[in-house]
């Protein structure tokens, strides 16, 4: 599981299922406000705002898929480098495999929802509206850029978990890890030089980056599958 730091506090979410939020997840969005400074602070706020609820809407996603196979959600933890949803027992690969889509899915359909409203308030024509219809096509394209993101087959995000859930189904559970840990090395060793173009070419710098040794360990077959 990804280290997220201590919990500053828990809140009850949607479903009831519980929600720590991790001091890293505060730290992270002051260092943001600061990076931006007074003069954009509104604009970095929303979008802050916007990234989080995001988020955890993704990791309800998750939540919602165990919920509707019996699995006890324990709780979804939102810290400054993402989050996850932690839930009591393993599910069946199926299950899983609903489970992890779930959260990109759910990006997806925040995207798809977004982009038809902001659609809509730029063809009513209203000028005092053309604001709300930006903001909803920045957390349109943030869905997007997120459900893009949780898919690359790298682990710990979902795409590297379907891929190893892919592999199972037509491979043994050795072979499968090894399988998903050589795709997921390529990736992980390509990440840096696209983070380069990424923050060069467009001003992004994501505060992530795949673990190398884990794809290894994974493609030579030392961890346990």
């Amino acid at each position: 599981m990804v280290h997220h730091g201590p919990t500053l506090f828990s809140v009850t979410g949607l479903f009831g299922v519980r929600v720590d939020l991790g001091r890293s997840l505060f730290v992270l969005a002051g260092v943001l406000v600061l990076l931006a400074g007074l003069s954009n602070l509104v604009w970095v706020a929303i979008l802050v705002a916007m990234l989080f609820v995001s988020i955890y809407l993704h990791e309800l996603g998750h939540a919602w898929g165990c919920r509707i196979q019996g699995v006890a959600v324990k709780r979804i933890v939102l810290h400054g480098g993402g989050g996850f949803c932690e839930h009591a027992r393993p599910a069946s690969r199926a299950g899983q495999e609903l489970i992890i889509a779930l959260g990109p899915l759910v990006n997806l359909a925040l995207w798809a929802l977004a982009s038809l409203a902001a659609e809509g308030v730029f063809a009513s024509g209203a000028t005092g509206l053309y604001a709300t219809g930006s903001y909803l096509m920045l957390f349109a394209r943030l869905n997007l850029a997120l459900c893009l993101f949780n898919l690359v087959p790298v682990q710990p995000l979902d795409g590297g978990k379907l891929l190893q859930l892919a592999f199972l189904r037509v491979l043994p559970q050795g072979l499968a890890m090894r399988a998903a840990g050589a795709v997921g090395l390529v990736f992980a060793l390509l990440w840096w030089p696209a983070l380069v173009y990424v923050y060069l070419t467009f001003g992004w710098f994501l505060l992530f980056a795949p673990p190398i040794l884990l794809h290894w360990h994974m493609a030579r077959g030392r961890l346990r599958p």
